[in-house]
């Protein structure tokens, strides 16, 4: 047994051990077999939530993806996240010639083998990428979207000190690790709080002897975490969206409508000729924007009409109704489903996957409307004032 790789623990009654694993290792994946086998557990504690523990168990759960179903649910930005991150892994773990989560699907079928109980110990996934993105100003979030793509875009070759540093850390952890530093929020909610999290459902585990299976990065912090008091409800909570985005969301449309109102008692002509403007500048860049992604014809008009009417609603969005139609005309097959993770990392490959293109469409739509709000929007105050 590595025991460097093996921390015990006394907490209270129980006995705490801590695997420390690399998530893309094969000889990690021994070594959780030979500690439960070995020590025999009341339960094993996995470094998984619900959501990845079910995608671990069926890999081939995406085939299922409903892809009308992602965007009638305003989830395109969070399934957007989960495939980048999924694809990386999936693209490091093929560099590596091995297996993502190995020495997970051998925690679960080992616990079964002895009998011990199965706690998902790490936070749920969602929460973890909302902490953060609710964390960052508008400027953060664009670093850090321009950041990602470029990053993850990129085919380089992994070096041996690379590897040996990827090898230490949680999969999750290593796909955004180089991001650290420019944005500390991130650092702080994808280990710190997640430690904490961890080392909460490990020392409530039932039973007297508990194995845990942990990135070994997280080792450290579970550690110390272990013998604190966590304020568990604080960091299991999605922290909703600040006052100023709640009330410009409504303040902006709310003026623009104001506008038009002014404008029409003005004048009939004056107010024909701004929403006349408003119509093409927010309809014309939303189709413009829906056409450079090589959106069929019906999501391009769909976007030119929608747009003007959506932008001034702060609950819709002219990219949900492309979208839709995208999705309803050029149905993404099996084969584009299962594509998804490579298709992700180049151009070419999002433009011919259906899937992934009609998520493209609602992106890019809502960006061209927004664009085209804005220009309207000073344009119409410039005019009248």
């Amino acid at each position: 047994m590595d025991k460097d790789n093996v921390t015990r623990l006394m907490y209270g009654d129980k006995e705490i051990i801590l695997v420390g694993t690399a998530h893309v290792s094969k000889e990690s994946t021994e070594l959780v077999r030979q500690v439960i086998a070995e020590e025999t557990p009341d339960s094993v504690c996995i470094e998984l939530d619900e959501q990845r523990y079910d995608s671990i168990q069926n890999p081939k759960r995406w085939e299922s993806t409903d892809i009308v179903k992602v965007v009638k649910s305003k989830k395109v930005g969070f399934l957007i996240a989960n495939l980048i991150l999924s694809g990386y892994q999936k693209k490091l773990a093929k560099k590596l010639g091995t297996n993502v989560g190995g020495e997970m699907l051998e925690a679960i079928a080992s616990a079964k083998d002895v009998n011990a109980q199965l706690v998902l110990a790490d936070r749920n996934i969602q929460t973890t990428l909302l902490r953060i993105w609710r964390k960052l100003s508008l400027w953060e979030k664009l670093k850090l979207i321009f950041s990602l793509t470029f990053s993850f875009g990129e085919d380089t070759e992994i070096s041996s000190e690379d590897l040996q540093e990827l090898l230490k850390e949680d999969m999750l952890e290593s796909a955004i690790s180089g991001l650290r530093k420019q944005f500390p929020a991130v650092g702080q909610i994808l280990i710190s709080e997640r430690d904490q999290y961890l080392a909460f459902k490990i020392k409530n585990a039932p039973g007297q002897k508990i194995v845990a299976v942990l990135g070994g990065a997280h080792v450290p912090g579970v550690k110390k975490e272990i013998f604190k008091e966590q304020d568990i409800e604080s960091i299991s909570v999605i922290p909703p969206k600040s006052k100023i985005s709640k009330i410009t969301a409504w303040i902006i449309p709310a003026l623009i409508t104001g506008l038009f109102v002014y404008a029409f008692i003005m004048n009939i002509q004056t107010g024909l000729q701004q929403l006349s403007a408003w119509v093409l500048w927010t309809g014309l860049l939303a189709s413009l924007f829906t056409a450079l992604c090589l959106g069929h014809p019906l999501s391009i008009i769909t976007s030119f009409i929608a747009a003007p009417i959506t932008t001034l609603h702060p609950m819709l969005a002219c990219g949900w109704f492309a979208g839709l139609v995208e999705a309803t005309i050029k149905k993404p097959t099996v084969q584009d489903v299962q594509n998804i993770q490579e298709d992700i990392f180049s151009l070419k490959g999002v433009l011919k996957n259906r899937f992934l293109k009609t998520l493209l469409v609602v992106i890019m739509s809502n960006i061209g409307a927004s664009i085209g709000t804005f220009i309207a929007g000073t344009g119409i105050i410039r005019n009248l004032l």
